[in-house]
């Protein structure tokens, strides 16, 4: 084999390993979100990363983690599949205007389903805190179980069913999220 198509064979075979290599996490204001978060046993993949913003304030980063990634959001909702989002607090934010976010988001969404779902919402509801700049909350809905509530690391609830995880989801991936380049960055657009 000549030189030049030595170098080339090199250069194929270098790029190939590098399309081996899996995505790397990603960055947004300052925070990293692993590319894979495992649920229930399963390598969940960060479908996307967003920036949630209230006026000029950056309020939180999110990042929406599932097992086949898509830009389809009625698709991601609708799957009986795990599903996460991770929620990276860039600011503090009170108790009572957290909740009061989740009750317009949930009203803008999901109308059809507040009602049926108020038990669960209040269960909910009682999971929210102040939060601190730094803090985490993750949401994570298992099959079978229902969506796991953890703040920075450790699990303060579990809220059964199906059609509540597609609720709670329904506050980013529905028709009026908090915002569209929010729910674009999480959905990989």
């Amino acid at each position: 084999m000549n030189v030049s198509r030595r170098a080339l064979a090199l250069s194929v075979a270098f790029a190939l390993c590098l399309a081996a290599v899996p995505a790397a996490a990603k960055e947004l204001a300052g925070v990293t979100m692993p590319d894979t978060m495992t649920v229930a046993g399963k390598a969940l993949k960060l479908n996307g990363i967003g920036l949630r913003k209230k006026a000029v304030f950056k309020v939180y980063v999110a990042g929406l983690y599932v097992e086949a990634p898509s830009k389809d959001a009625a698709a991601i909702l609708a799957v009986d599949a795990p599903k996460a989002l991770k929620m990276h607090f860039l600011r503090s934010v009170d108790k009572g205007k957290l909740v009061e976010t989740f009750q317009e988001g949930f009203t803008a969404n999901a109308p059809g389903k507040v009602g049926s779902q108020k038990a669960n919402l209040d269960k909910l509801y009682a999971t929210i805190v102040d939060v601190k700049e730094g803090s985490v909350t993750t949401y994570a809905y298992v099959p079978g179980t229902g969506t796991v509530v953890n703040r920075d690391g450790k699990d303060v609830a579990t809220i059964e069913g199906k059609e509540f995880a597609e609720t709670l989801f329904s506050l980013w991936l529905g028709p009026k999220p908090p915002s569209e380049d929010l729910q674009a960055g999480l959905l990989g657009r």
